[in-house]
């Protein structure tokens, strides 16, 4: 495994090497950075997920890297790079590392449009990821040919936790969850005020690269593991952002929601980045303040 991993980094930052149509200046990975000069990412796998971040920055420049898309600029003074990873956990995947290798974010927030898994929520409803897990990781159940497939039988498989063969080992039959970052929970929350397009809550987000639209299956995600909404990015992005040790977090809003016959509605992509925005604003106005120096009289 650690030889997969070496040669995936080398590939990547390979690949970040050969960036075509970047901007005159040097788009390296630096060797360090300081706290003060880390940018915050902000990702969304799409440009209905992301065109409105992105012309949200000032002193906007767009870099390239194959087909991963940056845009580097600022918002209220700080450093923020808008990322457009493509669709999918293994476009994802590569986006956050090309992120973390290219720019060493102080933080990064994975965001974008979702499906609902619970009734009570409603096309342009907000939810703020506490946690995000891999729902595309599993080991059937033993069934003989012509026994048909029972989703109830599936075991979760944590891939992070075995060495050995994942299937057979029972300490990775478990369901892995990215805890989302306290203070960037803490801007989230903060920000939900601001936002008046439907409700701003708490949830679990599930990742992977199924469409599910089997009510039975989708309440079972629910159910088992706590779901409130499904996609195919954010628990991708946030294991490497695990890995990396930055700090995290999955913001989605319902674009759809099978269980209550809510139908797709493509605006809720720019309201879900107006929400973001106002978070983005909010952390950087705790980082700020966090900084200014005490006055004497303290």
């Amino acid at each position: 495994m650690v030889a997969m991993h070496q040669t995936l980094g080398t590939a990547l930052l390979a690949a970040a090497a050969l960036a075509t149509g970047c901007v005159a200046r040097d788009a390296a990975a630096p060797a360090s950075a300081a706290a003060s000069t880390r940018p915050i990412v902000v990702q969304g796998a799409m440009d209905v997920e992301i065109r409105q971040l992105a012309g949200a920055l000032g002193h906007a420049t767009e870099e390239k890297v194959r087909g991963w898309t940056f845009w580097r600029g600022e918002v209220d003074g700080y450093p923020v790079v808008v990322s457009k990873t493509l669709k999918g956990m293994s476009n994802a995947a590569a986006a956050t590392v090309l992120a973390a290798e290219r720019y060493q974010p102080l933080a990064i927030i994975n965001q974008g449009t979702a499906g609902g898994h619970q009734p009570d929520l409603h096309v342009f409803d907000i939810v703020v990821g506490t946690d995000a897990v891999n729902i595309g990781s599993f080991k059937t159940g033993y069934r003989a040919r012509g026994g048909g497939s029972r989703f109830e039988e599936w075991l979760p498989l944590d891939l992070m936790r075995s060495e050995g063969s994942a299937g057979t080992d029972p300490n990775a039959r478990t369901m892995r969850r990215f805890h989302a970052d306290d203070r960037l929970l803490a801007a989230a929350h903060g920000a939900r005020d601001h936002y008046r397009r439907g409700r701003v809550v708490d949830g679990v987000i599930g990742s992977s690269e199924t469409w599910n639209s089997e009510l039975d299956r989708v309440q079972q995600f629910h159910e088992r593991f706590g779901t409130t909404a499904e996609e195919m990015e954010t628990a991708s992005a946030a294991q490497i952002a695990a890995q990396y040790d930055i700090p995290f977090l999955g913001i989605r809003v319902v674009s759809n929601n099978i269980t209550n016959e809510g139908a797709y509605d493509p605006a809720t992509g720019a309201a879900c980045q107006e929400y973001v925005l106002d978070v983005l604003k909010a952390y950087i106005n705790r980082q700020q303040l966090s900084r200014r120096p005490q006055s004497a009289s303290q």
